[in-house]
C-alpha cells in the first residue's frame, strides 16, 4: 500500500516528547518531512535522530506562547523548503495542576498561554502562510483531551484551555473551509505520556477503572488517528473532534 503522506511537509509542535514525538515517528513512516518544533530544542533534535535518516527532517526550538518565536520558525521553513507546511499537528502542551484554591495564578496564566493561545498562534500563522501559497489540501490537527470534557479534579486550568482547543477547531475549520484547509481535533483519554508519569498510581488505576478497554492508551494510538487526519483518507473529515479514549 502506498504512503498516505508521501512528499508532504509537516510541522509537528511539542516533538520532543509523547504524543508529539509518536506522531513525528508516523508521519515519516507514511512518507512526509517533518519540520519537529519544541521549547526543549535538545528534545526535537532527539526525536529527528529517531525518524528516517534518509528525509530532509529538521529539528527547531519553538515556544508557541511566543508569536516572535513562531514567526522566526515560519521564516526558516519557507528559507529550507521554499512552501509552507500543509499538514499541522498542534501537540504541545503542558500541566501545572493544582486545586484552584491553591493555584497561582500563574500558573493559570502559564497552562492557557501554551495550550490554548499557543494553538491559535500557530493556526493563524502558519494557516495564513498556506493561504498565501496556495496550498493544496491543507489539514490542520489540534489534540485536545477528554477531560475537557469530563472535568478533572486540580486541573481547573487544563481542562479549560482543552475544551478552548475543541471549540477553536470549529471556528477555524469554519474560516479556513474556502481555502480547502480541513480543521479537526483528537480528544486523547489517559494515555502513557511524560505528562501523566507524575500521576499517583492509586489515581491512575482509578482511570483504568473507567475506561472499557482497562488500559491507558500509548502515544502512537493517537499518532494513528493524527495521520488519518493529516490524509487525504479523511477528505470529508472538517471541523470535528475524534474521542480516542479506549471507551
Amino acid at each position: 500500500m502506498a504512503a498516505l503522506l508521501t512528499g508532504k511537509l509537516a510541522l509537528v509542535t511539542g516533538a520532543g516528547s509523547g504524543i508529539g514525538r509518536a506522531t513525528s515517528k508516523l508521519l515519516t513512516r507514511e512518507g512526509a518531512i517533518v519540520v519537529a518544533v519544541d521549547r526543549n530544542v535538545q528534545a526535537a533534535v532527539e526525536t529527528v535522530s529517531l525518524l528516517a535518516p534518509t528525509s530532509d527532517n529538521i529539528a527547531l526550538e519553538m515556544d508557541v506562547a511566543s508569536g516572535s518565536s513562531i514567526d522566526s520558525v515560519l521564516q526558516k521553513v519557507l528559507d529550507n523548503f521554499k512552501r509552507p507546511p500543509s499538514v499541522i499537528i498542534n501537540a504541545a502542551g503542558i500541566t501545572r495542576d493544582n486545586f484552584l484554591l491553591k493555584m497561582p495564578e500563574t500558573d493559570f496564566d502559564a497552562v492557557i498561554n501554551v495550550n490554548l493561545k499557543g494553538t491559535w498562534l500557530v493556526l493563524q500563522k502558519f494557516g495564513r502562510a498556506m493561504i498565501e501559497h496556495n496550498v493544496v489540501d491543507g489539514s490542520m490537527v489540534n489534540v485536545s483531551s477528554i477531560v475537557a470534557r469530563s472535568g478533572n479534579i486540580g486541573q481547573s486550568n487544563y481542562s479549560p484551555s482543552k475544551a478552548g482547543v475543541e471549540a477553536m477547531t470549529k471556528v477555524v475549520a469554519r474560516e479556513f473551509g474556502r481555502y480547502n484547509i480541513r480543521v479537526n481535533a483528537i480528544v486523547p483519554g489517559f494515555i502513557h505520556t511524560p505528562m501523566t508519569e507524575t500521576v499517583p498510581q492509586k489515581v491512575k488505576d482509578m482511570m483504568i477503572m473507567q475506561c472499557a478497554l482497562r488500559r491507558f492508551g500509548v502515544p502512537a494510538e493517537i499518532a494513528e488517528v493524527a495521520v488519518f487526519l493529516g490524509s487525504n483518507r479523511s477528505s470529508y473529515v472538517n471541523g470535528t473532534s475524534i474521542e480516542v479514549t479506549g471507551g
